[in-house]
C-alpha cells in the first residue's frame, strides 16, 4: 500500500479499545494527524482522531475498512497540545480516545464543525456626524451606533451585538445601508494598541519577582510564593505584558468558576485584546466559540478552570496557574488528571514560561524547589504595607460557644462592626444541622443509599445527601420511639439565621454551594458586598479563595478543628492552606486585620505551629514527617477502585487485580496494598473498596502499571462491578 494510505486512529469518546487501523479515505484528501474521521465500528460508527499515517499495519488487508467522513481539513490541535494529550492517556492510563474527546467542546465531539470566524462592526468616520439627521426617529438604531462608537476602530463582535439587542442583525444592516457601520474581519491588535490602562506600579518585591521570571528564555517553571494581599495578580499582569508584546498568547487557569470572571476582568481592563473565557458554566455554543478563538489566535488571552489546559493556542508564550495548591486542579472522576501538572508539562513541551502561584504551596511544589527544578520567587509583605492580621485562639472548653460563637469572638465582631470594618465567619459545613438526632434512644436520620446521615434544612424543611443527592422530608417525630427530634451541630443556614437575629442591622451574605447557583447569583453577592451592603460575611470555601473584600476587618474560624484529625494522609496540608487562605482574607488594605480561630484543642501543634512560623514553618514540618513515613511527594501513589452493589463483588475483582499485578513490580520496588474498603465504603448504593499500588519511584511505578493495567482489563468482572485508576490522587479513600 502507499504511504499514507492507512491510518492509526483513537476511536472515542466512550470506547476503551486500543489503537485501530483504518483504510484512508479512496476520494477524499488523506485526513492529517489531529484530525476527527467518522470511523466504522461494529454496526456503527464513532468519531475517531487520526494519530498517524501508517506503511503498512498487521491487520490483513481485506479486514481493514476505509474511515467514513473525514470532518476536519487541517489538525484540531498544535503539535505541542496533541503530543500532550498522547502523554497524559500514557500516563494517567486512560483511553486515549476518550482522553481527545475530553479535550474538546460537546459539539466537536458529537461531529459538529469549527464556527466560522466571527465578524466585528464599527462606526465609520463620519457616523458621528449623519447621526443627528439620519436617525432622528430610530432609537435602536441610534443606541446601537452609540456603542459602536464608543468601541472605537476596534468595533465589536457579533456575540457582543448580541448581547445588546435581539434584533441587532437588522439593525446593523439598516445602518450598513445608510454608511453609517461596516462590517469587518479582525487582526490582531498590534503591541502599541495592547494596553487599555496604565500598568501600575510595582513594589521592589513585585519588581524582582517579574526580574525573576523572563518571558523570552525559554521553559522554566516558577513557584510564585507570595503571602495574600501581595500582589501576585499585578505580576501577572506584567508578565502578561511582556508576552503580548511579542505577539504571542496567554494561558491563565484558576481553580473554580467564582475565580474566572474577576479574573477576566482584571485582564480585560489592563489590556485591549480578544479574551477567551472557558469553564463548566458555558453553554456548548459559547465554548465552542471561546475555544475556537483561541485555537486560530484571535484569542490572545486564554482563561479558564482546569480543562483549559487542554486548549488548543496557536502561539503560545506563558502558562500561569494561580492558587496552584488547589485540590480542585484534580480531576475526581472519568479522566483523572492533575491540570497544575499537565501545565507544567505542556510548557515543557513548547518551551515556554509557567508560572505556579500561592499564598500556600502544594507540598509537591516546594520539595520541586528544594532539588531545583523550580526556581522561588517570593512576596513576602502586603502591597498596601498592612502588617498580617493578629491571630486569637480561643478555647472553647473555657469559652463554650452560645450559637456556635464564643464569648471573644462576639466581642470582637461587635467591635469591628461598629468601628464601619466588614466582618467574614468561615465554616466549612452546609445545610442547617448536619444530624437530626432522636435524644432518647440516639438514633439519626441515615442515608439509605450511603453510609452518612443526612443534612438537615429547615427552609425547606428537608433532609438532603451531599453524597448521593437522596432527599426526603424530616419525620415529625422519632420513626423509631416516638420522641421528639434534635438538631445537633450547625451548618451555615443555621448560623445565618443567628446571625440575623443577633445583630439585626448589619445585613449577612451567605456564599455556599446552596445560596450560590450560578454565574449571575456570584456575581450579585461579591458585588453587594464590595459594596459594603453586607457587612456580616458567612461562608463555606467558595468564600476563602482569592477574593479581595478591602473593606474586612475580621475572619472567624468557627471550628478550626474540621479536618484537624482526617484520615486523608493530605488532610493536615488542606487544614494548614484552608486557614492560612482564610486568615488572609482579612486586613487587606491600610488597617491590620484580626483572626479569631476557635478550637477545643489549642495545644495542637499544627495550629501552634501556623501562628508561630507560618506556613513556612508548617510545610517544612509536614515535608520532613512525609519523608520519614513514604508519603507523597516522596513516594507515588496509584489507586485501583473498584464499586458494585455486592461488596462480595468488589472484593472478588480486586483479590484477582492484585494477583494479576506484575510480581515485585516486574522487579521493581512497587507495593500493592489492600483490598480495603473506601472510607465511606457504601455511596449510592453501591459498595467502594480500592488497592493502592505505591512506590518511592515514578518511573518505577509507570513502568508498573504498564503491564498492571492491561492485564486488569482483560479480568472476568463480577456482575456489575466498576473500577477506575487514579494516579496521583488527591485523597486515597
Amino acid at each position: 500500500m502507499s504511504s499514507g494510505s492507512l491510518l492509526r486512529v483513537a476511536v472515542g469518546p466512550r470506547f476503551a479499545a486500543p489503537l485501530l487501523d483504518y483504510l484512508a479515505p479512496a476520494e477524499a484528501p488523506v485526513p492529517p494527524v489531529g484530525a476527527r474521521v467518522s470511523a466504522p465500528l461494529g454496526k456503527g460508527k464513532r468519531t475517531g482522531f487520526v494519530l498517524e499515517h501508517l506503511d503498512g499495519s498487521d491487520v490483513p488487508a481485506e479486514r481493514l475498512r476505509p474511515v467514513g467522513e473525514v470532518l476536519d481539513a487541517e489538525p484540531l490541535w498544535d503539535p505541542v497540545t496533541l503530543e500532550v494529550l498522547r502523554w497524559a492517556a500514557n500516563y494517567y492510563c486512560h483511553p486515549l480516545g476518550q482522553v481527545l474527546a475530553y479535550a474538546l467542546p460537546q459539539q466537536l465531539r458529537r461531529g459538529g464543525q469549527l464556527p466560522a470566524p466571527p465578524l466585528f462592526w464599527r462606526a465609520r468616520d463620519n457616523a458621528s456626524d449623519k447621526t443627528p439627521g439620519l436617525l432622528a426617529r430610530a432609537p435602536k438604531q441610534r443606541d446601537l451606533l452609540g456603542q459602536l462608537l464608543a468601541a472605537g476602530r476596534g468595533g465589536l463582535a457579533e456575540r457582543a451585538l448580541a448581547s445588546l439587542a435581539s434584533d441587532w442583525r437588522r439593525i446593523v444592516r439598516r445602518l450598513e445601508e445608510k454608511g453609517l457601520a461596516e462590517s469587518f474581519e479582525p487582526g490582531i491588535p498590534q503591541p502599541a494598541d495592547m494596553l487599555r490602562e496604565e500598568p501600575l506600579a510595582l513594589s521592589p518585591e513585585q519588581s524582582a519577582a517579574v526580574s525573576a521570571m523572563p518571558t523570552n528564555q525559554g521553559y522554566a517553571c516558577h513557584l510564585l510564593d507570595g503571602v495574600t494581599a501581595s500582589g501576585k495578580t499585578e505580576v501577572y499582569l506584567h508578565l502578561v505584558e511582556q508576552v503580548l508584546a511579542s505577539g504571542r498568547q496567554c494561558l491563565l487557569l484558576a481553580p473554580e468558576i467564582g475565580l474566572t470572571p474577576q479574573l477576566a476582568e482584571r485582564l480585560a481592563a489592563r489590556f485591549r485584546v480578544t479574551a477567551a473565557v472557558l469553564h463548566s458554566g458555558l453553554n456548548d455554543g459559547e465554548r465552542l466559540n471561546a475555544w475556537a478563538d483561541a485555537r486560530a489566535g484571535r484569542a490572545r488571552l486564554v482563561v479558564g478552570t482546569r480543562s483549559a489546559v487542554f486548549v488548543p493556542c496557536r502561539e503560545l508564550g506563558l502558562i500561569v496557574v494561580d492558587e496552584e495548591h488547589d485540590p480542585s486542579y484534580k480531576q475526581q472522576d472519568g479522566f483523572r488528571y492533575q491540570a497544575r501538572d499537565l501545565a507544567v508539562m505542556r510548557a515543557s513541551r513548547a518551551g515556554i514560561p509557567v508560572v505556579l502561584g500561592s499564598a500556600t504551596p502544594a507540598l509537591e511544589s516546594l520539595l520541586n524547589v528544594q532539588r531545583g527544578r523550580y526556581t522561588h520567587p517570593r512576596l513576602t509583605k502586603k502591597v498596601t504595607g498592612s502588617r498580617p492580621p493578629l491571630a486569637r485562639l480561643v478555647d472553647l472548653n473555657r469559652h463554650p460557644p452560645e450559637h456556635g460563637l464564643s464569648a471573644p469572638l462576639l466581642q470582637a465582631m461587635s467591635e469591628q462592626l461598629e468601628s464601619g470594618s466588614q466582618v467574614l465567619l468561615y465554616l466549612n459545613r452546609r445545610g442547617f444541622a448536619p444530624v437530626l438526632m432522636c435524644p432518647d434512644c440516639r438514633r439519626t436520620e441515615e442515608c439509605s443509599h450511603c453510609d452518612a446521615r443526612l443534612v438537615f434544612y429547615r427552609r425547606r424543611d428537608l433532609l438532603l445527601c451531599h453524597h448521593c443527592g437522596a432527599r426526603r422530608r424530616p419525620p415529625p417525630v422519632c420513626e423509631n420511639c416516638g420522641s421528639p427530634l434534635q438538631t445537633i451541630g450547625r451548618g451555615t443556614e443555621r448560623l445565618e439565621e443567628e446571625l440575623q437575629a443577633r445583630f439585626e442591622d448589619y445585613p449577612v451574605a451567605r456564599m455556599d454551594r446552596d445560596n450560590v447557583r450560578g454565574r449571575r447569583r456570584l456575581e450579585n453577592i461579591l458585588g453587594g458586598i464590595r459594596e459594603r451592603h453586607y457587612r456580616i460575611l458567612l461562608g463555606t470555601q467558595m468564600l476563602t479563595k482569592g477574593h479581595d473584600f478591602p473593606s474586612l476587618g475580621l475572619v472567624g474560624v468557627i471550628d478550626a478543628d474540621q479536618g484537624m484529625f482526617s484520615q486523608e494522609f493530605r488532610g493536615p496540608e488542606r487544614l494548614a492552606q484552608t486557614l492560612v487562605q482564610v486568615a488572609g482574607r482579612a486586613g487587606r488594605r491600610e488597617r491590620p486585620g484580626l483572626l479569631v480561630l476557635q478550637t477545643r484543642f489549642p495545644e495542637h501543634p499544627l495550629l501552634r505551629q501556623l501562628l508561630k512560623e507560618g506556613y513556612g514553618g508548617f510545610a517544612a514540618t509536614a515535608l520532613e514527617l512525609r519523608r520519614r513515613s513514604g508519603w507523597p511527594p516522596f513516594a507515588h501513589l496509584a489507586v485501583l477502585r473498584a464499586n458494585a452493589p455486592e461488596a462480595a463483588s468488589v472484593r472478588e475483582f480486586l483479590d484477582r487485580a492484585k494477583t494479576a499485578a506484575p510480581e515485585n513490580g516486574g522487579g521493581s520496588a512497587v507495593d500493592v496494598l489492600g483490598p480495603a474498603p473506601a472510607l465511606m465504603e457504601r455511596r449510592r448504593d453501591r459498595n467502594h473498596a480500592h488497592l493502592l499500588a505505591r512506590s518511592p519511584d515514578r518511573a518505577r511505578l509507570q513502568a508498573f502499571l504498564g503491564r498492571w493495567i492491561p492485564a486488569v482489563r482483560e479480568l472476568p468482572r463480577p456482575r456489575r462491578v466498576s473500577w477506575s485508576l487514579d494516579v496521583d490522587p488527591a485523597e486515597i479513600g
